[in-house]
């Protein structure tokens, strides 16, 4: 522990390199990466002291509690249990990545393009602490606004579609989140206590009425499906991965995907556990399809990032399916996924950002033969091909098994249909690892051929974290597994003591 108001330091330093830009002329390219990369640092090296963490100590750690618009019993209010601990760590971690990456590729309206990712570093960072609903809200806001930027002025073609449909998609599932929370605060103040927003206040309140319980529950729900995103609101993900740069798919698989898997773990279920109960098995269905679905797809996707992004639907599937059979080796499984397909996927999202940037093609029948040419790319892109299917001792395989294992408790034909989905993530990512390394190379990639360079410096120290991060993870499990425990633990006692709804026809 600290005297350091540590939490707030992780979130606001980005912001004070915000600051820092503002002040630096715009054709200060050097000092504006740097000061950039350094304010990223700041907060990762902040978040370090998280690693102190008590697993077996008070609920949430390292609070902050003070007064902001108490009229309206809004407060500014922090702390971190282990599954935020987890999450915060690989925000600051990813974040560093991206920026780092950014230096050769982002060379238009740099100044403004740091200036977006620290803000959406403060966004991101701000949603895993808040234990007030409102900041929490105000938090979840401020992500999406810097990443529509992103998006918008430094993304492919199309980028204006895909930024509309982002923008249209989470507005909408935020603006129902605020009505669902505002509808809680008052149910909770109408039982004769304080009107609060603090999240601890209106878990603990006692149980809200039915009805309202449905409804806040399906309006959350929303809110974090759009988010991870769950079928059939995943649409907005392919174009918005394809057409964001390179650093923006990092932090977009990476992290964001992980504020809707993190909203449900910390707010739908600890406070609408009745609701939660009763909807799981329609979740569940859903989360099967996700799996299916984003597998089946991937399959027969000629764009190589667009492969990896409906990858990602399927993977964010068995975040789910985990989260809602309500026992403790899925819903550990599921904040494993999270972690591991933040690493695996934004590793892939930078893999396929360095061939991009030479060729200016992502056509996967366009290439073939970089074994051949540029074989230090090849043995990364083939590490973390094998971590995504689950190669055990790579990050992918511990959170995928914890969730299967948890389906198993649930249903055995749902644990058969994960397991046969395991197997086609393998088919297509390793059919389009062989055509990509292996095949003979196309015409057109012939073309490119003596032009084509092999792993560059500044690819190497963006990288390298991960490469640590991919093993550990699949070697060393422990830690995450041991700081998520309680936390799990007190989510699955609310759940089954819970009774469900009866207003509801099943």
């Amino acid at each position: 522990m600290t005297g350091l108001p540590i939490l707030s330091l992780i979130v606001f330093s980005p912001l004070v390199g915000v600051a820092a830009l503002l002040v630096i002329p715009a054709d200060r390219h050097r000092l504006i990466r740097w000061v950039a990369l350094v304010a990223a640092l700041a907060s990762l090296a902040f978040s370090l002291v998280l690693l102190g963490y008590q697993n077996g100590g008070a609920e949430f750690q390292y609070r902050e509690s003070l007064p902001w618009i108490a009229s309206f019993g809004i407060g500014y209010l922090l702390g971190v249990d282990g599954i935020s601990v987890v999450l915060v760590l690989l925000t600051t971690v990813l974040s560093v990545v991206a920026i780092r990456y950014s230096w050769e590729p982002i060379q238009t309206r740099v100044k403004e393009y740091y200036a977006a990712m620290l803000l959406l570093m403060v966004g991101m960072l701000g949603v895993f602490v808040a234990l007030d609903l409102f900041l929490f809200y105000v938090f979840w806001e401020i992500s999406l606004i810097p990443m529509y930027l992103v998006i918008g002025i430094w993304g492919g073609p199309r980028r204006m579609y895909a930024t509309i449909k982002f923008v249209i998609y989470t507005l909408v599932g935020s603006l129902l989140m605020l009505v669902a929370i505002v509808a809680v605060a008052i149910a909770h103040a109408s039982a004769g206590h304080a009107f609060t927003f603090a999240y601890e206040a209106l878990r603990n309140g006692g149980q809200y009425p039915e009805l309202l319980q449905a409804l806040a529950f399906i309006a959350f729900f929303l809110a974090f499906a759009i988010k991870v995103p769950m079928w059939p609101f995943h649409t907005w993900l392919p174009d918005a991965h394809v057409e964001a740069p390179t650093a923006g798919s990092i932090i977009l698989a990476g992290v964001l995907l992980k504020l809707g898997g993190y909203g449900f773990l910390r707010f739908s279920i600890p406070l609408l556990p009745d609701a939660a109960r009763e909807f799981a098995p329609i979740i569940i269905g859903l989360a099967v399809i996700a799996i299916l679905y984003g597998a089946l797809v991937a399959m027969v996707q000629p764009d190589l990032k667009r492969l990896v992004a409906y990858s990602s639907v399927s993977h964010m599937g068995f975040v789910m399916l985990g989260a809602f059979v309500f026992n403790a080796q899925g819903m550990q499984g599921a904040i494993y996924q999270m972690i591991a397909h933040g690493v695996t996927t934004g590793a892939l999202f930078l893999l396929v950002g360095v061939i991009y940037e030479q060729t200016h093609d992502r056509e996967i029948a366009h290439m073939g033969g970089l074994n051949a040419r540029i074989p230090r790319y090849a043995a990364m892109f083939g590490l973390f091909t094998f971590a995504s299917i689950g190669l055990p001792g790579l990050a992918g395989f511990i959170g995928e098994f914890l969730v299967v294992l948890g389906a198993f408790q649930y249903s055995g034909w749902v644990a058969a249909i994960t397991m046969l989905v395991v197997i086609a993530s393998a088919v297509y990512m390793l059919w389009m690892f062989q055509r990509v390394f292996f095949t003979v190379p196309s015409d057109w990639m012939r073309r490119w051929w003596p032009a084509l360079r092999d792993m560059q410096p500044g690819e190497w120290m963006a990288l390298a974290p991960l490469v640590v991060l991919v093993v550990a993870l699949g070697v060393f499990p422990g830690p995450i597994l041991h700081a998520t425990e309680a936390p799990v633990q007190r989510i699955l006692d609310a759940v089954h003591a819970s009774g469900g709804l009866a207003i509801l026809p099943w």
